[in-house]
């Protein structure tokens, strides 16, 4: 195990304070071999953007957003970067959760409460970058690892005793945009997959699970990112389809590719029959359907929707218990109908993802 010398540096950064280092919110040890792009400030000494860059040892970037939040984003993300190391290419996927303020990656791979990630020591690669944490076979990094558990309140302890102590993804990091940029920064660039215990030549894709909205970390993204592919997530309603209609814009501003959307939940099959309930109203396959219709006036219906994901509840239940639902439910006879549409569903996205990837590298 390699020493984290840095741990209670770290910690104590993610405390309220104005005195804190804008510069290096994750508190790293400097190193000019990884040094994070910056974006720079508006005015005439500006020379604009930096060119948009890969992130070191990652061949392919690909961005899952959902503009609107509870729609299972970071669900989806966990399953589709299993998806993606089960094709047959046998591709090696990562994971990076830069939903900062609400981080569930470790949740749902089941890493809860991990020790804190340690650092490379500059053998084969630049030292002081933060090492992935794996389970399941996909290496991950995410804002949650860095964190302390939260205090564990008066009220809380004296109420039941069978409850969940506080985790680490309890804690409120309390930060402004400036240091959330910065830290996204450092996550992005200051990450080692090659580090990873099953990537020791780095990712083929790194899936990004990024935060809801058009908010800084997005942006920060677009900005300095060279992203392959971007996926939007959303469930068949209008409210959450508003939301996303002024992603989808957002990512087109920043020129940025989108393989398309994926509509999560978008029907419930009941266990005695096979049609589809569509709970939500929206059904993306009637032309004369609200939802239908919006999805076509932003130019993402047709080939667009990459995917269709009925409600299972067995998707929910594996993501608690911290095992993908993609990898729990392979080859189970037991499956009714929805569990087999959910299945192949995903591994048809992780299909036409990787497949997208592919056209556009024989182009370039």
């Amino acid at each position: 195990m390699l020493p984290r010398p840095w741990s209670n540096i770290t910690r104590n950064l993610f405390t309220p304070s104005l005195s804190r280092n804008h510069e290096n919110p994750l508190g790293l040890p400097l190193n000019n071999a990884r040094v994070p792009p910056q974006i720079p400030r508006r005015g005439p000494i500006s020379g604009g953007l930096p060119p948009k860059r890969k992130i070191p040892n990652v061949k392919h970037t690909v961005l899952v957003s959902s503009c609107k939040g509870g729609v299972g984003k970071s669900t989806i993300a966990t399953n589709l970067a299993v998806s993606l190391s089960l094709l047959p290419q046998r591709l090696r996927v990562g994971i990076l959760d830069l939903d900062v303020f609400g981080p569930s990656i470790p949740t749902l791979m089941g890493l809860k409460n991990v020790e804190e990630p340690g650092l490379t020591q500059g053998q084969s690669s630049p030292s002081g970058a933060l090492i992935p944490i794996t389970n399941h076979g996909i290496p991950t990094m995410s804002m949650a690892y860095l964190l302390p558990p939260a205090p564990q309140s008066s009220s809380s302890s004296s109420s039941k005793s069978d409850s969940e102590p506080p985790t680490n993804e309890d804690t409120p990091v309390v930060w402004r945009g400036l240091m959330v940029q910065k830290a996204v920064q450092q996550l992005l660039f200051q990450t080692d997959w090659s580090a990873a215990q099953t990537a020791s030549s780095g990712l083929d894709v790194l899936v990004v699970d990024l935060p809801p909205g058009t908010g800084d970390i997005p942006l920060s993204v677009g900005q300095l990112v060279d992203v392959d592919s971007t996926i939007i997530i959303t469930t068949s309603d209008i409210l959450s389809l508003s939301d996303v209609r002024r992603g989808v814009a957002m990512f087109r501003k920043l020129e940025m590719p989108l393989t398309g959307l994926v509509i999560n939940n978008s029907y419930f099959i009941c266990p005695n029959c096979t049609e589809r309930h569509y709970l939500f109203g929206g059904n993306p396959n009637d032309e004369q359907n609200m939802f239908a219709k919006g999805v076509q006036a932003m130019g993402m219906g047709g080939d667009k929707i990459v995917g269709e994901l009925p409600l299972v509840v067995d998707v929910g239940r594996g993501g608690e218990k911290g095992i993908p639902y993609a990898l729990s439910g392979r080859g189970d006879a037991r499956h009714d109908a929805a569990s087999k549409i959910w299945q192949e569903g995903m591994k048809t996205i992780a299909e036409r993802i990787w497949g997208d990837i592919q056209t556009k590298t024989t182009k370039v």
